[in-house]
């Protein structure tokens, strides 16, 4: 009898090891699945609101039942999303918002996000004991995301531990920053509150060392740049009339590290994904949304090829998965109300809806399957 129930026990046991080892198996290939997306089930538009009110949002729009809620931020967690938020971008299955806030306060912050649910993971404080280090953009390379800052530093953070492990000093008034080549490359913007800017530069930094290599002589103030498939950077400056130059469309090749070409183009916001490009032009006196060549730096024909009137161009955001573009139009800087048009590669507006004041960046929800 003795020896009976040991050999059950010894099957039990046999049976459950098999259950656990085919458990870990099938969790394993689901892991090693390749994530596809199916469709684009939503999307997030970034509004600014207007700055000193404190009212930045986060706007959804649900693109099956069409329904929009204009702060999805405030309504999910509780609180808005803060003081004159500037970037928002994905990576992987969280979006990345960085929030500004303004001069002489403390309510500079990066607050990471579920794309999912749009419940706030956690907030990394970009403040002193009594002032904002005013973060601008963000950008992303091998699970890090690196944050450029008015202050003068680009932060690292490792997007799966979602902390700061690496910092490093450039000049004051960083702008936006793209990566190219195993290399970030940050824009150094002649801003009026910070006088030891490099101006006209844009700061090379490998990243492998994290550390800067050189600094790139461009058109003054530049505010934009964005990188081609081609490991060409495109690079807008505002000028800021303190030195005698128009504004223009920058070229720099990733291999080389120079400038190679120019283009007097007077330019808003810029969006390349790829090899597609768009660009906002002449926005205060005759706003238009042109193609932009990235072999040549051609302008092509006007995105959209239909009667939508923008009013006010305020961003620009291509779909990675379907070349569709975000267009955020800001509705002449009002600081309640905006719209989001979607455009197809037809050029015709696929959808529209109502957001917060001032958009700008779009985020995509998809939906997905494993393959």
């Amino acid at each position: 009898m003795i020896n009976f129930y040991k050999k059950h026990t010894l099957l039990i046991l046999a049976t459950a090891l098999v259950a656990v080892s085919s458990c870990k198996k099938d969790k394993i290939e689901e892991a090693e699945k390749k994530q596809v997306i199916t469709g684009t089930q939503g999307v997030y538009m970034l509004c600014e609101g207007l700055m000193g009110s404190n009212n930045s949002a986060l706007s959804y729009y649900d693109i099956s039942t069409k329904v929009t809620v204009a702060d999805y931020y405030k309504q999910v967690n509780g609180a808005s999303v803060g003081e004159t938020a500037n970037d928002l971008q994905q990576y992987g299955s969280k979006m990345y918002c960085v929030v500004a806030g303004i001069q002489g306060t403390k309510q500079s912050f990066l607050d990471i996000i579920d794309i999912k649910t749009c419940k706030s993971l956690k907030r990394i404080s970009f403040n002193s004991a009594s002032d904002g280090y005013i973060p601008r953009f963000v950008a992303f390379y091998k699970n890090k995301a690196y944050v450029s800052r008015y202050d003068g530093k680009v932060s690292r953070i490792d997007t799966a531990t979602m902390a700061i492990d690496g910092e490093i000093m450039l000049s004051e008034g960083l702008e936006q920053l793209a990566v190219a080549n195993g290399k970030l490359y940050v824009c150094n913007s002649s801003h009026p509150f910070y006088q030891n800017g490099a101006k006209n530069k844009v700061s090379v930094i490998d990243l492998a060392t994290f550390t800067k290599t050189k600094d790139i002589a461009v058109n003054n103030n530049p505010v934009r740049i964005q990188a081609a498939d081609n490991g060409d950077l495109f690079v807008v400056t505002w000028n800021d009339y303190i030195v005698n130059n128009n504004p223009s469309l920058d070229r720099i090749s990733s291999v080389s590290d120079t400038k190679i070409a120019s283009y007097d183009y007077d330019l808003g916001a810029l969006a390349v994904n790829g090899s597609t490009a768009y660009v906002a032009k002449d926005i205060y006196k005759s706003p238009e949304i042109k193609a932009l060549n990235t072999t040549s730096g051609a302008l092509g024909a006007n995105l959209i090829t239909d009667k939508q009137t923008i009013n006010t161009i305020y961003g620009l955001t291509i779909n990675p998965f379907n070349k569709e573009v975000m267009v955020a139009d800001a509705n002449n800087y009002s600081s309640s109300k905006g719209f989001a048009y979607c455009v197809g590669t037809d050029g015709k507006i696929k959808f529209s809806f109502e957001t917060a004041g001032l958009p700008q960046h779009a985020v995509f929800n998809y939906t997905y399957k494993y393959e």
